[in-house]
């Protein structure tokens, strides 16, 4: 059901839940938010190295797995975690905007060695109704996305796509994929409907 703003009394226009203009100017300057203050990381290595870290943490690399298995978009996945990383202070816009490219190699190849096979690069993938993606409301050229759809079917990282140490770490990890759940031995079942 769609709110026609027209019909919508004044007072409850103001109350939409958004801040009215001017308000960031009234914030107090002894306690700015996190990235109204100088960015954590300001180099694109370093950047990339928190990044790779942050996404083999056990408590993140499987629920990570897990949600690229489910068939989420790489992407999606990019952009949840860049601006996560922005509105705590972690990188500016400028950096984000670098980190994408990097961040969706490092994911595809993780989700490589977790033996994931069907891997979307981006939403609408299937239907390709355009020759360019949006990411971050930016164009992405038609030429990054056929290069992460290639790597995605031949598995050959791009020269140049992640830093050679990040690469090496990632074949250092075990091919056995982290999703798979150890096979639990047969119980005998105290079931009515169990017992022979």
């Amino acid at each position: 059901m769609a709110i026609d703003i027209e019909d919508t009394p004044v007072d409850s226009r103001i109350t939409l839940n958004r801040p009215i203009p001017g308000q960031g100017l009234t914030t107090d300057p002894d306690s700015p938010m996190p990235w109204e203050q100088a960015p954590e990381y300001t180099d694109l290595d370093e950047g990339i190295q928190y990044i790779f870290g942050l996404l083999i943490e056990p408590e993140n690399y499987v629920p990570i797995m897990d949600v690229i298995d489910d068939g989420t978009p790489l992407m999606d996945i990019t952009q949840g975690i860049l601006f996560k990383g922005f509105t705590e202070g972690k990188w500016n816009p400028d950096l984000l905007m670098l980190l994408a490219e990097p961040m969706t190699y490092i994911l595809l190849a993780l989700a490589e060695r977790a033996n994931i096979d069907d891997i979307k690069i981006y939403r609408g993938e299937e239907e390709d109704e355009d020759d360019e993606a949006t990411l971050f409301d930016m164009k992405i050229g038609k030429e990054k996305l056929d290069k992460l759809k290639e790597f995605s079917t031949s598995k050959e990282i791009p020269a140049g796509a992640i830093p050679k140490d990040i690469e090496e770490k990632i074949e250092e990890l075990p091919v056995s994929s982290l999703l798979s759940k150890p096979e639990e031995e047969d119980k005998p079942t105290d079931s009515l409907l169990g017992r022979e």
